[in-house]
């Protein structure tokens, strides 16, 4: 099976150090998702028929000139899962010796549950409560999809975060809380809070204090402005 020509890619990162955890790697950005969050920071990515920015191959030539370079490749969106050229897309890059990680909603549960032995870590949006999540992500019956796909993650056993945008607008603090309760009782131990930009900028200027109290509930926890 090859990916060749089929995986959409709208931009590469050739090099991060924080989207994948304790790894060096590239980020292959995936062009289409299937919401429309109010906040999205890749809104040219949504359209799932936007043309390519890079070829597949192009993508395949950079990553093998970074072997021995380069710990991982992350695939980003957009939502990856959307695309049925990930899985061979993927099996491509461990043939090159990375290990791979997704950044994925969680949207279409099925397919994550293929791709899961594939994977080496992965992040995890959960947008909101459950009874907000039609609004934040302007469709519905994405909560039920999230929560599917987060209960597929804790019973494979694959490393993963949690990762939330918040601010005041989309729901208040009682409903982060809320959020907090729910996904430290399903077992989540890695939960970060990532802050709203608006225009570039942190919606929020500072960690509001009751996140120290969330924070106690899991593992690890980091906020991000």
């Amino acid at each position: 099976m090859t990916a060749q020509g089929g995986l959409r890619v709208g931009g590469l990162t050739p090099l991060t150090t924080i989207d994948f955890p304790g790894r060096l790697a590239a980020v292959v950005f995936c062009q289409g998702c299937a919401w429309r969050c109010g906040y999205c920071q890749n809104s040219t990515l949504l359209e799932a028929g936007t043309p390519a920015a890079l070829r597949w191959d192009d993508v395949l030539a950079f990553l093998g000139n970074r072997q021995g370079l380069l710990d991982g490749v992350v695939f980003s969106g957009g939502e990856p899962t959307l695309q049925t050229h990930l899985p061979a897309a993927i099996e491509q890059v461990r043939a090159l010796g990375f290990e791979v990680g997704l950044h994925t909603a969680g949207m279409y549960p099925a397919r994550l549950a293929r791709l899961l032995p594939r994977l080496d870590w992965v992040g995890l949006d959960i947008k909101a409560p459950l009874r907000t999540y039609d609004a934040v992500t302007g469709t519905t019956g994405g909560g039920a999809k999230a929560r599917e796909s987060l209960d597929l993650l804790l019973a494979a056993g694959v490393p993963f975060e949690c990762r939330t945008t918040w601010h005041p607008g989309l729901f208040p603090m009682s409903a982060l809380e809320e959020l907090a309760d729910e996904l430290a009782a399903r077992g989540v131990t890695h939960w970060t809070v990532q802050c709203c930009r608006i225009d570039g900028r942190p919606a929020v200027a500072a960690q509001p204090p009751e996140l120290r109290r969330l924070a106690v509930r899991f593992k690890e926890f980091h906020w991000r402005a």
